[in-house]
């Protein structure tokens, strides 16, 4: 990281998640929206990488997605800044015999150069906007070459700095929601359990030049543009046969402009040139 505001930021960052760590999978595993975008991500992902493969996880969370791809016969490295995080995600690793394909490992990824086990890896995979908590995303994306097989696969999901579902919350009355990714280049305040950090908002563009010197562009879409965010609790539940509705739309458009770029994440995929 290239100065101190930044460091801070990360601190208080692995604070704020080290903090949800302990009530994380209690509050976000029965939300119905939240287990569609995990099975639209997998889905993405296993699309595009070989059986068996290697996979280096950034801000991997309490490690559910690592779980998934370990039990699928993938090697999984997991890597977060938050302790606790990494904490939950060994108790839960040990509860199954296809835990011996986790290893994890405390590290930012602003400091991959720090890494322990620098592969190379067949795959690096991000979820859920956890890069969207840097403003140095560049760097960190020219930190991923190194560490990756000829012909591996990048997967990052992350936020974009326009969102539909939000801006239509401008009708509501909700104008600090629908207007929060707006004027955001110098970082938004967020809060988890009571800590604030700064986050900011990408576009696919952004990712696809960083990258371009030594990665094509494989796959782009849109993930929860007609199906709400996950926060619109209950949603789902209150008018099932819309929401089956919005779901089909969305696997129809999820690909195609403008629908891949403004959804509140962008599932996006490159390899890297052989």
């Amino acid at each position: 990281m290239s100065n101190l505001s930044d460091y801070i930021n990360e601190l208080k960052t692995a604070e704020a998640f080290s903090k949800q760590s302990l009530v994380f999978d209690e509050e976000y595993t029965g939300n119905t929206i939240i287990q569609y975008k995990r099975k639209r991500v997998r889905e993405h992902v296993l699309q595009l990488v070989k059986p068996s493969s290697s996979i280096l996880e950034l801000n991997c969370g309490t490690g559910e997605d690592a779980l998934y791809f370990a039990q699928g016969g993938h090697k999984v490295h997991a890597t977060d800044v938050s302790e606790g995080m990494l904490a939950r995600l060994r108790e839960k690793k040990s509860l199954f015999s296809f835990g011996e394909n986790i290893t994890t490992e405390l590290c930012s990824f602003n400091q991959l150069e720090a890494l322990q086990n620098k592969g190379p890896f067949d795959a690096i995979f991000s979820n859920f906007g956890g890069l969207n908590c840097t403003s140095e995303l560049d760097n960190v994306l020219a930190s991923l070459d190194a560490l990756l097989k000829p012909g591996g696969v990048v997967t990052l999901v992350i936020i974009p700095p326009f969102c539909l579902w939000e801006t239509l919350l401008f009708f509501k009355g909700q104008f600090k929601t629908a207007s929060r990714r707006f004027f955001s280049s110098k970082g938004r305040k967020a809060h988890i359990e009571g800590v604030y950090f700064k986050c900011w908002y990408y576009k696919p563009g952004f990712v696809t030049n960083c990258l371009k010197e030594n990665f094509a562009l494989q796959k782009l879409e849109g993930l929860c543009t007609l199906v709400p965010p996950s926060y619109m609790e209950g949603f789902a539940e209150k008018h099932p046969k819309l929401y089956r509705y919005l779901i089909a739309k969305e696997e129809s458009l999820k690909e195609s402009w403008p629908w891949r770029s403004i959804g509140d994440y962008f599932i996006i995929s490159l390899q890297k040139k052989k």
